[in-house]
């Protein structure tokens, strides 16, 4: 019988060594599954730091629908964030042109990537009632939503907390920003 042929117990070298490379397959597994659970980790982290207005910088130029509290799906191309605010342009069939939309406000967002576009060091969007103010400045005709209805005309005052919305006839409606759903400007 040739050597290869003899059947008999695996020399004491060769089971050291099977032994050696199945604790170090074992250990590589270990550190894989480890790293990995470190990646997962990380990136929950990070995610829990994404702010609802990062999501929307990171969407800039991008179509969306938007869906307020009282139910309305507005769909409009994201053109502007602020901390507060996200401004859509409308597109057809809505009827408008830019819709100020208070984040508070939303209910659901269709169409935004997992990507997030931090605010950044550059000076951010205007807050919420600066951006009303130039819609009072350029004396812009708005429709203004609420959970109580909407109210046509232009903005007359821009307080800390509140708006006026001057009503052709009626004289001016105050809108308490907590109850704000979208200003759009009406074409």
């Amino acid at each position: 019988m040739a050597p290869s042929e003899q059947a008999g117990p695996t020399p004491e070298p060769a089971r050291w060594a099977a032994l050696f490379g199945d604790l170090e397959a074992q250990a590589r597994a270990q550190e894989a599954a480890e790293a990995d659970a470190l990646v997962s980790e990380l990136t929950r982290a990070e995610h829990a730091t994404m702010a609802l207005a990062d999501r929307f910088r990171a969407a800039v130029g991008t179509e969306v629908t938007v869906e307020v509290l009282d139910g309305t799906p507005l769909r409009g191309v994201v053109r502007d964030v602020a901390d507060e605010w996200v401004a859509l342009q409308g597109r057809p069939p809505e009827p408008v042109g830019r819709q100020l939309v208070p984040l508070g406000a939303l209910a659901g967002v269709l169409g935004l990537g997992r990507q997030a576009a931090p605010a950044g060091r550059r000076l951010g969007a205007p807050a919420l009632t600066a951006a009303l103010r130039e819609l009072q400045r350029d004396r812009v005709r708005v429709t203004v939503r609420t959970p109580a209805g909407v109210t046509a005309g232009r903005i007359a005052r821009v307080g800390r907390d509140h708006l006026d919305v001057e009503v052709p006839g009626r004289g001016p409606r105050l809108v308490p920003f907590a109850a704000l759903l979208v200003v759009s400007e009406a074409l």
